[in-house]
């Protein structure tokens, strides 16, 4: 792979007539950046979890929050390796400085849980189990291919995510958000389709390589995108290429932060101790503590050791990635950075405390809970009444239900529509609901709440 092709600014759905717009003092990738910042999905990440459920605390993660602090991150990630880059590659310096690498990587990261369904990622369990083993498996023997069949069973978040960026935002323009060919490239950590021959062989499986990044109705939009910016293809007869180079940035920031700051939320519920917290993050730095350090309170003394930490791991990152450029290139590199790191074993030993003391933690466990209640039911009141109405055999009870559908979804469909693009459909509608929406609409549908009344505990 060249870096050339690999940052393509051509928008997706341009590509037979390239609008070239007038300048706006903003480069193409910084577009693709605000064209997420002002999309609805991006704004519903406020009132989804991260880990903890949502009222628990004012200041813990939403994906929103987690979702910002991570291209943060990933900007720095980005500049860092740019401007090395760009050194070692001076064909590069006419069309490209260091900042364009921290765009394309900013705008990604950005986007890289904007597919997430409620509850985090229970969420994308509860809607594979509704097909894989609940009432959606009666559409097995209806949906005879198996790598559509293979999109629900093992629903993903991050196909889920492309799906919505590059279709459903605008679904009336070609290329959904139209972002670049780069940042979409760099955005999808694994370019390959559900059902590969890796999946059953384990001869030919790829450690990275371990999700899916589309569904198959998206898989020729996918094929555009790796044509332009030049992937490597594993295999001629599958949908299955090598990660964009800049990927690798996207998936460490987001490992950085999701470490550090669920360690962060957890010493300030009290679920881990401040010596705990304090011990683990201090195993990241190598540099020396400021001299007041002794003199602030818990809470500050934490929160500079989590910067410290973070940035750190911004430098080690920068150079493995660096270190690995011609492997990553050429598609060698099977590794996640971040397990090539100096950091690397503080970091295990975070993740290990945060699943004994945060991620096990009741309040987490009884959301997860809930998830697969809530999920199931409205999946299934929702497919069974979309179905009927498009079957023209809609019951009494399930014609109140259809109006609850968005109008675009009743518009776009008809008697003809595919059940796999059916229960996309649905899906699409179910997945990105907020957690509170979800709850509440739940509560209705089943009787369990209705509009107007009130709930008494």
């Amino acid at each position: 792979m060249n870096w050339q092709k690999l940052l393509s600014d051509i928008q997706l759905g341009t590509e037979d007539n390239l609008q070239t717009g007038k300048p706006d003092g903003r480069s193409q990738f910084q577009k693709d950046f605000d064209r997420i910042v002002f999309s609805p999905a991006f704004r519903r990440l406020q009132d989804k979890t991260q880990v903890f459920p949502l009222p628990e605390s004012d200041f813990v993660h939403t994906r929103l929050t987690h979702s910002l602090e991570v291209s943060v991150v990933g900007r720095s990630l980005g500049n860092l390796v740019g401007e090395k880059i760009i050194e070692r590659h001076s064909s590069l310096k006419n069309d490209f400085t260091k900042f364009h690498f921290g765009e394309i990587v900013a705008a990604a990261c950005l986007a890289h849980d904007i597919g997430n369904p409620p509850f985090g990622h229970s969420g994308e369990d509860a809607i594979s189990e509704y097909f894989r083993s609940g009432n959606g498996k009666r559409f097995e023997s209806i949906i005879t291919d198996k790598k559509k069949w293979s999109d629900l069973t093992k629903f993903e978040g991050n196909a889920q995510g492309f799906r919505i960026i590059t279709k459903l935002q605008n679904p009336k323009v070609n290329g959904g958000l139209r972002l670049t060919h780069a940042t979409l490239a760099a955005l999808t950590k694994y370019p390959k389709e559900s059902l590969t021959n890796s999946d059953t062989n384990k001869s030919l499986q790829k450690k990275i390589y371990k999700k899916f990044g589309f569904f198959q109705a998206e898989k020729e939009i996918f094929q555009n995108i790796a044509e332009h910016t030049k992937l490597i293809k594993f295999n001629t007869d599958e949908n299955f290429w090598c990660r964009h180079p800049l990927s690798f940035l996207v998936e460490a920031a987001d490992d950085i932060c999701y470490r550090i700051m669920d360690l962060e939320d957890g010493f300030r519920l009290g679920l881990v101790s401040f010596k705990e917290t304090e011990e683990l993050l201090k195993n990241l730095i190598r540099v020396d503590i400021v001299s007041d350090y002794n003199e602030r309170d818990e809470s500050d003394k934490i929160g500079y050791l989590r910067a410290k930490s973070i940035n750190e791991l911004i430098k080690e990152l920068a150079e493995v990635f660096l270190d690995n450029e011609d492997d990553i290139l050429s598609a060698k590199l099977e590794e996640e950075l971040i397990l090539l790191i100096p950091g690397a074993k503080g970091l295990e030993e975070i993740e290990h405390l945060s699943i004994e003391k945060i991620y096990r933690h009741r309040s987490v466990v009884e959301r997860e809970a809930a998830g697969y209640e809530v999920l199931n039911g409205l999946l299934d009141s929702f497919i069974t009444a979309f179905n009927e109405w498009l079957d023209g055999n809609l019951s009494l009870k399930n014609r109140t239900t259809v109006n609850l559908l968005p109008k675009r979804i009743l518009l776009s469909s008809n008697k003809e529509t595919e059940i796999y693009e059916r229960l996309l459909m649905i899906i699409d509608f179910v997945s990105g609901m907020t957690d509170s929406f979800a709850i509440s609409l739940f509560r209705k549908i089943k009787g369990i709440s209705l509009p107007g009344s009130k709930i008494t505990e």
